[in-house]
């Protein structure tokens, strides 16, 4: 292949980077491995087993986001680009349905296709990369040092026996997750400059959305296929809307500002690839993370809504999840913002869900007046900011008028939202 066929595999900045349907048809795969995830967590709801979940979630989360900035640079209209998708979907599927026994027998499966995925594209846009843009064939090179440093770590723990598999494991993405961060340092390569990641923004941040939508699409799932087994008496019609209108206000607070703004400072910022590591890359991670979560409390909130059901398990996931996803969508806003002021609201939500949790804990409620609790946080969180955003509060609370002339370039409500 010459160079000039190579620089043909690439997207022409100028026509931007438009989201393609092979980028969507990729994504499916990863609804069915979020599926899997928030089964394996249900069926395990343990310190162990949410240790595992974390770091088999941490390893899909690196391995689509990776994908994600490949296709930001590669032309997906190409067919030697779909072809390369096509095969990683494929390998996206055997690691997927490896989930459920990561950490027992087939551990050799996730551990050999995650590392194959990884390390097959990014190799392979180094190759395409050489010659025609020395600058991103380096940053390339830099990037298949750390997953060539985290390989013996994966195969070693699929060889391994359980506990030290997971120790093995957590260090391999401990490696992983050091290179952004560290802008790749490599020995006698440096590291990369921002500058070299340069990114169309607007396609970060919609492949980005899109991740969150599947997400909640299969929140809704879980909580539309577990009603469907369940007799419709009270409680669980009760329980069934409360899960509902959960994943709705997620769905509220994620987009109804968040998405649209982040997508413009991302667009319009000096620095995109700055921004894309910092708010999509990292910081979407716990915003995905709260979803899953969430989908297991609401699961669990239908099969028992009442009764001594709320265990410490169940309210740490009927709380936790949407507190790392209040918190995931408040540093992703702040950032994204200009780091100039936290949202309030979120805030007022983040401490409304620890009292829940408290008090369903110390007072032994059942599931439903849980989840409801956590819902309600949710909801207060969202009519907040929404309120902000409008300038409504400015009339209820004249402080933030206040902060609103320290801040002249943030809307009314967007400083206190």
């Amino acid at each position: 292949m010459t160079t000039e066929s190579r620089s043909r595999l690439f997207r022409v900045r100028e026509k931007g980077a438009a989201v393609t349907n092979i980028e969507l048809f990729f994504d499916l795969v990863f609804v069915f491995a979020i599926t899997q995830l928030s089964h394996r967590l249900l069926l395990n709801l343990t310190p162990t087993g949410a240790v595992e979940t974390l770091v088999l979630f941490l390893a899909i989360w690196w391995l689509w986001i990776y994908t994600c900035w490949a296709t930001n640079w590669l032309d997906p209209e190409r067919n030697t680009i779909r072809v390369l998708l096509l095969a990683m979907m494929m390998g996206a599927l055997a690691l997927s349905g490896a989930l459920p026994e990561a950490f027992g027998e087939r551990g050799g499966v996730f551990a050999a296709a995650y590392v194959a995925m990884q390390l097959v594209r990014t190799l392979l846009i180094m190759w395409w990369s050489w010659g025609h843009n020395p600058t991103r064939a380096r940053n390339f090179i830099r990037i298949t040092f750390y997953f060539v440093l985290s390989m013996p770590l994966w195969m070693a723990g699929a060889l391994v026996e359980h506990n030290l598999r997971l120790l093995l494991w957590a260090m391999a993405l401990t490696v992983e997750y050091a290179g952004p961060f560290l802008l790749f340092r490599t020995p006698f390569l440096g590291h990369s400059g921002i500058d070299d990641w340069d990114i169309s923004g607007s396609h970060m941040a919609e492949r980005c959305s899109l991740f969150i939508i599947i997400a909640l699409g299969e929140a809704i799932l879980v909580t539309g296929a577990t009603f469907a087994t369940l007799v419709p008496d009270a409680p669980t019609v009760a329980a069934f809307a409360c899960g509902f209108v959960g994943s709705a206000t997620m769905w509220w607070i994620y987009f109804d500002s968040g998405a649209r703004r982040g997508g413009d400072a991302i667009e319009q910022g000096a620095e995109p690839g700055r921004l894309a590591r910092d708010a999509y890359t990292y910081l979407h991670m716990p915003i995905v993370a709260g979803i899953v979560v969430t989908a297991v409390a609401d699961a669990q909130m239908l099969a028992h809504p009442v009764g001594n059901h709320a265990g410490l398990a169940f309210v740490l996931v009927a709380c936790g999840g949407p507190l790392l996803f209040l918190l995931g969508n408040l540093a992703f806003k702040w950032i994204t913002a200009g780091r100039k002021w936290p949202p309030l609201s979120h805030l007022v939500g983040v401490v409304l869900l620890l009292a829940v949790g408290v008090a369903g804990q110390v007072m032994y409620q059942a599931p439903l007046i849980v989840g409801t609790g956590a819902t309600g946080a949710l909801i207060t969180a969202a009519v907040w900011e929404w309120l902000s955003l409008k300038g409504s509060w400015q009339r209820l609370t004249p402080w933030l008028a206040l902060n609103q002339a320290a801040h002249p370039d943030i809307a009314p409500g967007d400083a206190a939202g």
